[in-house]
Order: C-alpha cells, then structure tokens, then sequence
C-alpha cells in the first residue's frame, strides 16, 4: 500500500514497485484516514507511509494501521528536515520497521534515482520471504532441518577499552535496546556506532540517545578523543573511523567513497578498530540488510577481538548480521534482549 498525498508520487513509486516482480500495490491512499480503512480491508504485507499528510498525518495513522493490520510492515518516508526525522524516529519507536528519505523534487533526476534505489533494496530486504518465516538459531542438541550456525571460541579476557556497533535497517530500536540494557556499564566504555541513516537522522538520533541514556551522545567530530562514558555516533554522509593522535584513540571522518554502497560504512569503522584496539574491542552487528560489516568483523576477530551478532528470530533483517554468521566470524549469536546482558558480563568480568 502506498499513501501520500502526492498523486505523483504515488504514481512513480508503484510504477517503480511494478517493475521489481514479485510485488503488487494492492492500493493506494492519500491520507491517513483513507490508509487506516484500506489496510483492514486489503491487509498489506508492506505499507509506505508519508509523514505529512491532510486530514490523518502519518504519524497519528501508523498506529491505526497496525491495529487495523498488525502484520504490515510500515516504512515512513519524509523529506529531510530535522522535524521530520523526529517524527520518522517517533515512527521507529511505535512500530514502523524503517524509513526512507524522500527527495525535495522529483525534478531532481539524481535525488530521484538514488530514492528509487533506495525503495527497492527496501522493498527487496522486507519483502515476504524475510522477516516472517525466519527461525531462531536451534539449541544445541535440537534437532534441526540444517546444521545450526556455528560460532568461534571465545579468546582470552581481555578488558574491552571500546564497543563498536553496525546496524542499518530496523537498527534505531536495536541500539536502543542493547544500549538500555547496557546502561550499568557505559560509564566504564565508549561506544561508536554507525547507523545507516541520512545526515539530518544521525544528528536526531543521537539527541534521541542522550535523552534515553542521561549520558553525553552526540554526532562524531573528526579528532575528538574516544572517552569512556561517551556514545558517538557516525554523521550521515560520512565515514567514521579511528586513530591514534598522540598514541591515544581518536576519531577520524572521511569523505571517501562508499563502501557497500554505504556512507558511513561499518567496515571502515571496524578495520580501523582493529588497527588501534586490536583484542580489547568489542563488535555487535546488529539488523540490517546488506553485509555491510563482514569485513570489517573479520579484521577484528584477526586482531583478536570480540563479535556478537543479532539472531535472526529477532532481527527485522538479517542481512548483516547473517553475513557476519555465514562468515564464521562470529563469536555469540544472541536474540537481541540478550545482548546487552552479555556485553556487560564480558565488561564486568573482563574487568575483575
């Protein structure tokens, strides 16, 4: 289902979703109240949701939508203001699954390729073969259909001096959750994460942190020290790495490439990681499509640090963390309300 209240974007977006193949616009609105009857009545697997909209704005309908159809997978799209990745991160938090930036013009042939582009690694990464047939990682013992993952011996302690962490689809209420649940040790490790997001998004989403955690989290700055009890977070649009200035770890940002077809990329960050922290770094992969991340994890499983990796059963997409697994280069395989209690046993122990 596709509401706007645009015609010519609603229009564009399912020419473009008709020629994916394997999807349908089974209808379109344009507002809210009209998208809260049409999804009781079609019950769309995935719904894109404009936020501002007459009559019934998109963030007052999406919870309508999911109680109409509570299966739907809402991906929010608005332009890139910092009121609307409020709003979008308000979204993320009452249930949409992700968000999409959505170009000032369609006249705009750059902004409209790189948004369709977008849309389909989107549509692609949700679509029904993902998220609803997945299946936790079986027990030991269990029997099973396929050999279960398998994960590396853990190392020897050593005290983690920083965790690293990689997410991108579903990824906003993931670090939400492991960073909550982490909350007893952050004050002993600062935390660099790269979100695959917008410009405007990181610099909320940080904001968004520091309210939830009562701890300073901010947009990263090229050569600020890493210091305990700090969570930075990778400026959309730009590379987040680390160094050494004056042998102590600071950030670096860059304006290279993409990697992935990401920018920030969580390799970058991860290689770099290994290079300074080596053993005493501590990585989580978490939801995401892609395998942004793979290479990165398996630098740092060389230099002897530690991965953790989201489960399937829990992610939203488990592109990224799947690589990771596939790879072999994971340490734990973890549903995500048992991350953070994991990370903060290998803190406090390693520490003892």
């Amino acid at each position: 289902m596709i509401v706007d209240d645009s015609a010519v974007i609603r229009g564009m977006i399912a020419r473009w979703v008709a020629e994916i193949g394997g999807f349908e616009v089974v209808c379109t609105a344009s507002n809210g109240r009209m998208a809260v009857d049409m999804a009781e009545r079609h019950k769309p697997d995935i719904v894109l949701l404009d936020i501002e909209m007459p009559e019934i704005d998109g963030l007052s309908a999406l919870p309508m939508i999911l109680k109409a159809h509570p299966a739907s997978k809402v991906v929010v799209i608005s332009t890139l203001t910092k009121r609307n990745a409020q709003i979008s991160l308000k979204c993320l938090s009452l249930g949409a699954v992700d968000y999409l930036a959505k170009p000032e013009s369609a006249r705009a042939a750059d902004a409209a390729a790189v948004f369709r582009r977008d849309l389909v690694e989107k549509l692609c990464a949700l679509g029904p073969a993902k998220p609803r047939q997945m299946h936790a990682v079986p027990a030991a013992g269990t029997a099973s259909a396929s050999p279960a993952p398998t994960s590396l011996p853990r190392t020897g302690q050593v005290r983690p001096q920083c965790l690293l962490i990689g997410s991108s689809t579903g990824g906003p209420r993931a670090v939400e959750r492991v960073l909550q649940d982490l909350k007893p040790a952050l004050a002993r490790i600062p935390v660099l994460i790269v979100q695959h997001m917008p410009a405007m998004f990181t610099a909320v989403f940080a904001e968004h942190l520091q309210t939830l955690l009562s701890l300073p989290c901010r947009e990263a700055r090229d050569g600020e020290a890493i210091v305990a009890g700090t969570v930075l977070v990778a400026p959309g649009g730009r590379h987040m790495g680390v160094n050494a200035v004056a042998g102590k770890p600071a950030i670096r940002l860059g304006d290279d490439p993409p990697e992935n077809f990401c920018r920030p990329a969580v390799d970058i960050l991860f290689r770099e990681a290994a290079s300074v922290f080596g053993a005493s770094a501590v990585a989580v992969v978490l939801t995401g499509m892609g395998s942004d991340g793979t290479a990165g994890a398996r630098d740092l499983v060389r230099a002897g640090a530690t991965v953790i990796v989201q489960d399937e059963a829990s992610s939203i997409v488990w592109g990224m963390p799947g690589s990771v697994v596939k790879a072999g280069i994971a340490h734990e395989i973890l549903p995500l309300d048992a991350i953070g209690r994991s990370l903060q046993g290998l803190i406090a122990g390693a520490s003892r």
